[in-house]
């Protein structure tokens, strides 16, 4: 089994994903009540918002601490380029 993949801003991610989860939840109640489409609107907008911010920090944390350091030949290199193709597809 591998070790689990952490970096420091991990924690502030979940958190900020679990507040979207919350207002997700919230919105769910909105339909139920019958709230007005735009202020439903208003709030789907919030929380896509919240999730692209935990992504955008997820992906340049990654850059930053495990894309970053020098590689020690061009295999390592490749697989860095490698690796950063496959995210740029959630950017």
């Amino acid at each position: 089994m591998t070790e689990p993949h952490r970096h420091t801003s991990h924690p502030a991610i979940a958190k900020r994903l679990k507040r979207a989860e919350g207002h997700l939840r919230s919105i769910g109640g909105m339909l139920e009540e019958g709230r007005p489409c735009a202020e439903i609107a208003q709030q789907l907008h919030a929380v896509q918002k919240a999730v692209e911010q935990a992504k955008r920090v997820l992906i340049q944390d990654h850059m930053d601490h495990c894309l970053s350091t020098p590689a020690p030949g061009p295999k390592v290199l490749q697989a860095a380029l490698d690796e950063m193709r496959a995210l740029t597809k959630y950017l």
